[in-house]
C-alpha cells in the first residue's frame, strides 16, 4: 500500500511517538498535518510544530504545522478545515496526543483529572467526529489510536484510576468507531508499546535515565503504525494491537535494532501483563 500523497493528520505529533509515525509514514510520501499545541519550545520536552514539519519535510514527506489544542472543539475544526484546504482531504487519521498523571485518587487533582479526560478522551472523541467526513472520501482510510488493550486485570486501576479511565475510553472509543465505520470502510485500531518506550513523558514522568535505558526506541512504533496503516481498512479494523505482534506478523522477530541498550533488560509497559 503506497503512502504516496495520502493525507495523515496526526494529534501530538510535535514530538516522540507521534512525530517518529510521522518522519516513517514522509519517508514513505505521506502528506502530515503536525497538530499540537507547541509553538514554543519547552526544554523539557523539545520540539514545536514547526520543527517537525522541517523534519518531516527533510524525510520526504510533504507538512503542514497547524497549533491546535484539542481540549477547543473550534481549533479542532479549523485545523481539519485547514488541513483539508491545504491537502484536499485527509486518508489517516493518527490519535496520539495524551495527558498522564500516575496518581493515586487522593492525590489526584481536579485539574490533572479533566485534563487528561479533555485530552486523551474528549480529544480523541471529538477530532475523529471532525474528520469521519472526510476518512469516508478517503482513499484506505484508517483511524490509529495510540491506546492500550483493555487489561482488566485490577492492578492497573490500584494506583492512577484517573489516568486508566482516560486510556481505556480512547480504546473503547475506537473499537466502538469500528463497528460503527466499518459499513464505511473505514479502519479503526488501537496500537499499544509492549516495552516503555525513549520519550520524554518516560524521562520526565515515569523513570528518569534508568527506565530509558530499559525502553526501546519510538522507531518500533512507528514501523509498527506503519504495517498496520498498509493493511486494508475494509477487513484490518476493531483491534488492540501491540508493537511486537504487529512485527511478528510481518516476519519481523529480531527486535534488538529498537532497544535503546543493546542487550539490556527491557520494561513491560503500563497495562501489558
Amino acid at each position: 500500500m503506497s503512502f504516496s500523497n495520502k493525507t495523515v493528520f496526526i494529534t501530538g505529533a510535535s514530538r516522540g511517538i507521534g512525530k517518529a509515525i510521522a518522519l516513517k509514514l514522509a519517508a514513505e510520501g505521506a502528506q502530515i498535518v503536525v497538530a499540537a499545541k507547541s509553538t514554543e519550545e519547552n526544554p523539557k520536552l523539545g520540539g514545536t510544530i514547526y520543527s517537525a514539519a522541517k523534519e518531516i519535510e527533510e524525510a520526504g514527506g510533504k507538512a503542514l504545522a497547524v497549533q491546535c489544542d484539542i481540549r477547543d472543539e473550534a481549533q479542532i475544526q479549523d485545523a481539519v478545515s485547514k488541513a483539508v484546504a491545504h491537502f484536499g482531504g485527509i486518508d489517516i487519521l493518527i490519535n496520539n496526543a495524551s495527558a498522564i498523571s500516575l496518581t493515586p485518587t487522593e492525590q489526584t487533582e481536579a485539574k490533572r483529572f479533566d485534563l487528561m479526560h479533555d485530552i486523551n478522551v474528549r480529544g480523541t472523541f471529538l477530532v475523529s467526529k471532525a474528520c469521519i467526513p472526510h476518512l469516508k472520501k478517503g482513499n484506505n482510510a484508517h483511524i490509529l489510536t495510540l491506546s492500550p488493550p483493555l487489561n482488566l486485570d485490577m492492578k492497573w486501576f490500584a494506583n492512577h484510576i484517573a489516568y486508566t479511565l482516560s486510556k481505556y475510553n480512547m480504546t473503547m472509543i475506537t473499537l466502538g468507531l469500528a463497528a460503527e465505520l466499518k459499513k464505511f470502510n473505514i479502519a479503526a485500531n488501537a496500537l499499544w508499546p509492549r516495552t516503555t518506550i525513549a520519550t520524554a513523558a518516560v524521562q520526565n514522568l515515569l523513570g528518569g535515565d534508568m527506565l530509558m535505558k530499559m525502553s526501546r526506541t519510538t522507531d518500533i512504533i512507528a514501523d509498527a503504525a506503519f504495517y498496520i496503516l498498509s493493511r486494508p481498512s475494509a477487513t484490518c479494523t476493531g483491534n488492540s494491537f501491540i508493537d511486537e505482534q504487529v512485527l511478528a506478523e510481518e516476519g519481523i522477530t529480531d527486535l534488538e535494532k529498537y532497544s535503546v541498550t543493546a542487550g539490556g533488560k527491557l520494561y513491560n509497559d503500563l497495562f501489558i501483563g
